[in-house]
């Protein structure tokens, strides 16, 4: 059985406790919570405390291991929509500088990415990002955000922005190349205006759903020791 269980921030210790006494095998955790779990975990392996965050958890004995599977999920994602993309190659332009882009600009590295900028509202945060790698990422300025798409190989956005009810991403995709893969990690809706517009002008685009399912698999294979796999069938069930 996987369901949803929604726990406050202030409750969070007391309720994990009756998780363990209940039996669960293990659970996924999102925001608000993949920083704070690290405090209940008995141990966080490698990726997790590079990228900042857990979002994978394991019981055993009664005790939680944390782990992160997002880089994974968003780079099998990629791979499934854009089969044969050059990690190496020209510049990765990442929008947004929370979790998300901390396990992506993980993954983008652990794949051979020699250059990646990352741009954000607020610049500090971005910075700090780039502090994971500083021979291979850079900060810019979120007005320069048009400017950095030349020569840009991918353009990636981690932000809520073109999310179903919140503000709209404002870009330019003019100075993008042709030749760049757009990719989006949000997925309500699944073609956002930003997969729509490049699309339209002829980039190949990776819709956000499928990194959703593709984390879900080593966590699922942490659980009960089985990776399922991916298919259109599973995604339509997620977006029905």
């Amino acid at each position: 059985e996987y369901g949803r269980v929604e726990i406050a921030p202030e409750e969070l210790r007391e309720r994990i406790a009756n998780m363990i006494a209940d039996g669960y095998a293990g659970f996924n955790v999102t925001i608000p919570h993949k920083q704070a779990i690290f405090a209940l975990c008995e141990s966080v392996d490698e990726k997790a405390t590079a990228i900042g965050a857990v979002n994978t958890v394991v019981v055993r004995n009664g005790k939680l291991y944390g782990s992160n599977t997002d880089a994974f999920g968003f780079i099998e994602n990629f791979k499934s929509q854009a089969p044969g993309f050059d990690f190496a190659k020209g510049p990765i332009v990442v929008l947004g500088a929370g979790g998300a882009a901390r396990a992506i600009v993980y993954g983008l590295i652990e794949e051979g990415a020699k250059k990646i900028i990352i741009t954000n509202r607020t610049e500090e945060k971005a910075r700090e990002i780039a502090m994971m790698a500083p021979s291979i990422i850079s900060a810019a300025k979120w007005e320069d955000r048009e400017e950095i798409l030349k020569n840009a190989a991918a353009l990636i956005n981690t932000t809520a922005l073109g999310m179903t009810g919140k503000d709209a991403l404002e870009i330019n995709l003019q100075n993008l190349p042709q030749y760049a893969v757009v990719s989006d990690i949000v997925y309500v809706p699944l073609m956002t205006q930003l997969l729509v517009d490049a699309k339209a002008r002829g980039n190949t685009v990776v819709t956000g759903i499928g990194m959703l399912l593709h984390q879900a698999r080593p966590a699922f294979e942490k659980w009960f020791g089985v990776m399922p796999e991916v298919d259109k069938t599973l995604e339509e069930k997620v977006l029905a």
